[in-house]
């Protein structure tokens, strides 16, 4: 028995009237994934510029964390202790991480030579964790979490049509294929840079989507859901779901999961569990011990930044630097002595897959090559977009969305169901949103 092949692919029609729609709703998005993943590429340069003055004060003579950190907690309000970001060089100044009672992160920066106060800032008023947001929430928390994983979801969509209306059929050469032909004027030109450098972006835009989904809202959460169901595919989430507080994060606390801290009452006896909204600051013998573990923290050489929190009568020494294969995790006694230390390669499957596509994603897996062709990348899609909106606005009819008519018997092929069916199985707002178009058109049908 044979299938023809007009039964096993969609028509160029049907896939030019899906790369059309997807594309008008997802082109302005990447557009400005692009510029906004563009500036966070660089985020290690620009925080370093941005608290350039905080990194060359007075070399530091007679270091006390402890001091550091009851001068941070004055300046804040019935604040209390999250972390201690030990310091890079023997110029720079304390950070302390401290909660206000209403669960907002405030980064402290302290001078270690006079502990003195030199500045006060909300963590989510950081540049970066503004950039941040942007990129993956559009300051819209949660719901613009789900928006952008909308558009990852349909922008998946765009490169598959977009790959199959690319394929030469019965060209000769390369040029049109593999490099545009920009010696052409007119249309032909615009289609070569909108059509080739989608092509050679859409392996890394590919890349970029997959492993951005783990911190979106919608598939994050579900990813959580199969692993609590089914079995563990992850050891310890290092990544935020959705819109995560600075407040919880910092802290180290395992996402959409609560985290306490044992407290001592007023007998010294341990007392009930505080949430994480108001982690409960280090006291007594526990305190005096900081300025011992910070210099055991300072023997270990971990990638900066290394956060240093209170974690019960014990203490968590770790590394957050966005190459994720290079963090560790280290318990320390008030004693100063390494009690357990977790490494990268210690961590579940899932959780080293995730951690070099993150690391990739950022631009941090292998130094300055990977910023550079990120950003080369982020060129070529804000290119792809221009050049297919000036396509748009050169075909499109005044007062139409010029969207390519449809034919009376549309073939979408079963390479195309099957594509769209396993599309929509793995992202489930896609999945939705096809039911919902399946239902719409058979109501206009009708």
């Amino acid at each position: 028995m044979t299938i023809h092949i007009a039964t096993l692919w969609p028509d160029r029609r049907t896939l030019w009237r899906w790369h059309f729609f997807a594309g008008l709703f997802c082109l302005p998005f990447v557009a400005f994934l692009s510029l906004t993943g563009a500036v966070y590429l660089f985020k290690p340069q620009i925080d370093d510029w941005i608290d350039w003055r905080y990194d060359h004060l007075l070399t530091v003579q007679s270091p006390s964390p402890k001091r550091d950190v009851q001068a941070a907690l004055s300046a804040v309000p019935q604040g209390a202790f999250l972390a201690y970001e030990l310091p890079r060089t023997s110029q720079s100044a304390a950070r302390i991480l401290v909660s206000r009672p209403e669960g907002e992160a405030v980064r402290v920066y302290v001078d270690r030579n006079t502990h003195t106060v030199l500045k006060t800032v909300l963590e989510e008023n950081r540049f970066e964790r503004l950039v941040f947001r942007l990129h993956g929430q559009l300051l819209l928390g949660n719901m613009g979490s789900v928006i952008m994983e909308m558009v990852a979801s349909w922008t998946i969509v765009l490169i598959v049509t977009g790959l199959l209306l690319w394929w030469p059929r019965g060209q000769n050469g390369l040029a049109g294929v593999v490099y545009p032909r920009l010696g052409i004027k007119g249309r032909t030109r615009w289609r070569d840079l909108h059509a080739v450098t989608g092509v050679w972006a859409s392996v890394f835009l590919v890349l970029f989507l997959v492993s951005g989904l783990p911190w979106s809202f919608v598939w994050g959460h579900t990813l959580q859901s199969v692993e609590n169901t089914v079995g563990r595919l992850t050891s310890v989430k290092d990544w935020e779901i959705g819109a995560v507080p600075a407040a919880t994060f910092i802290a180290g606390h395992p996402v959409g999961q609560p985290h306490s801290l044992p407290v001592k009452d007023s007998m010294g006896m341990p007392g009930m569990d505080m949430p994480a909204a108001s982690p409960s600051f280090p006291e007594g013998d526990l305190l005096s011990s900081l300025d011992t573990v910070v210099q055991t923290a300072s023997t270990l050489s971990l990638p900066a930044p290394v956060i240093i929190t209170a974690s019960g009568s014990l203490w968590s020494v770790r590394s957050d630097t966005q190459n994720r294969p290079l963090r560790e995790s280290v318990t320390v006694t008030p004693d100063g002595h390494v009690m357990t230390q977790e490494t990268f390669a210690q961590k579940g499957f899932m959780d080293r897959i995730i951690g070099y596509g993150v690391a990739a994603h950022e631009g941090q897996l292998f130094g300055g090559i990977n910023q550079a062709i990120n950003l080369l990348v982020a060129v070529g899609l804000l290119m792809m977009s221009s050049a297919a909106t000036v396509l748009w606005l050169k075909r499109k009819p005044v007062g139409s969305l010029g969207a390519p008519p449809a034919l009376h018997s549309q073939k979408y092929g079963i390479v195309g169901m099957t594509t769209l069916v396993i599309l929509g199985l793995l992202l489930p707002e896609l999945g939705v949103a096809l039911l919902v178009l399946v239902l719409a058109n058979r109501m206009f049908a009708r």
